[in-house]
């Protein structure tokens, strides 16, 4: 149980990251119309994070390229393995940059607020893959929560309903390439553990929790935006215009929150590529992160709101294959058995 929860954790922090801790990811693909779609992420998410954990934990993989092969097969596998490293090296620029966003909201410099994350993710692989889960289990929960509390304090003070909006739900295609943008990370991470895990209870644990909260967390979240949707356009982070509502404190908290969600799924970002290039490069892990972050640096510059814009919905798009792949792989592995 304790087991499944700390990978529960990873893939949460894989998916909570700069875009989806401040809104704009959400707001992205979802806003208006969008509980069927949010209802279908959940669902789609959970059983692709059991097809690539099962895999994983079958091949007792230590990187996402047996993975990889088994979900697009040989021939695509090239492809898709140069699209996961792009992706990986991109997504993690955006955090990076949405660490800068973060710091330049409270008037710092955008580059020292780039810094002030770039150096402990590099540390925190002196202490290997060890350091990255036990950095998840230990704020998560916190993360979650705060996050939760914000949503649910801000629900009430609003007097909005919940589940007034369940019956708008023209946007349900939206959760296809949602979900989609969050396949290759996933594929990335859990790829890199398999080694680590020692039954299947684990996998069940972590996909259906992870699941869970995210379905749970993106409903609320995106409920609350649909009732600024107007201010939203002033703010490079949507969440701070929920936060405008409240004390000045209660900004930095979650701003501290939201820094905490960036660095993970930058961690996670980095933990995917770091595994997949240990093998040629025979270096400790901080080492080999120490030089993938130093080539990012300088691509941090085209700023937060136009890498998340542009970005995420084409990586959506084009990961729809491996979607698919991994929805039917159960269907087909219990086939193939029989």
């Amino acid at each position: 149980m304790m087991a499944g929860l700390k990978w529960m954790f990873l893939i949460i922090g894989t998916m909570i990251g700069a875009g989806y801790a401040s809104g704009r990811e959400l707001w992205q693909f979802f806003g208006q119309d969008s509980s069927l779609a949010i209802l279908l992420f959940t669902i789609m998410f959970m059983i692709c994070c059991v097809s690539i954990m099962s895999i994983s934990y079958e091949q007792q993989t230590g990187h996402y390229l047996p993975v990889l092969r088994k979900i697009v097969g040989r021939h695509l596998t090239g492809v898709y393995d140069w699209m996961i490293i792009v992706y990986l090296f991109t997504t993690t620029v955006i955090m990076l940059a949405g660490s800068g966003a973060t710091w330049e909201a409270f008037n710092y410099s955008y580059k020292l607020g780039v810094l002030a994350i770039a150096v402990p993710l590099i540390l925190l692989f002196v202490w290997d893959v060890k350091g990255i889960v036990a950095v998840n289990s230990l704020v998560l929960p916190l993360l979650i929560g705060g996050l939760l509390f914000i949503l649910m304090m801000f629900i009430t003070d609003q007097e909005l309903s919940l589940f007034g909006h369940l019956h708008e739900t023209s946007n349900w295609m939206a959760a296809f390439p949602f979900t989609a943008l969050n396949v290759l990370p996933l594929i990335a991470v859990l790829g890199a553990i398999g080694n680590r895990m020692k039954s299947k209870k684990e996998l069940w644990v972590a996909s259906v929790g992870s699941g869970l909260v995210l379905g749970g967390v993106s409903f609320l979240y995106n409920n609350s935006l649909i009732q600024i949707a107007d201010e939203i356009l002033v703010y490079e982070i949507p969440l701070f215009a929920i936060l405008q509502h409240y004390p000045y404190s209660m900004m930095i908290f979650m701003s501290i929150m939201m820094w905490i969600a960036i660095f993970t799924t930058a961690a996670s970002g980095t933990l995917g590529l770091v595994t997949r290039f240990r093998d040629y490069w025979e270096q400790p892990l901080w080492i080999v992160a120490f030089a993938i972050v130093a080539i990012m640096l300088p691509f941090t510059s085209f700023g937060f709101s136009t890498l998340v814009g542009y970005l995420y919905p084409l990586y959506g798009l084009l990961n729809l294959y491996v979607l698919l792949s991994l929805l039917i792989y159960p269907v087909v592995h219990r086939f193939k058995i029989s």
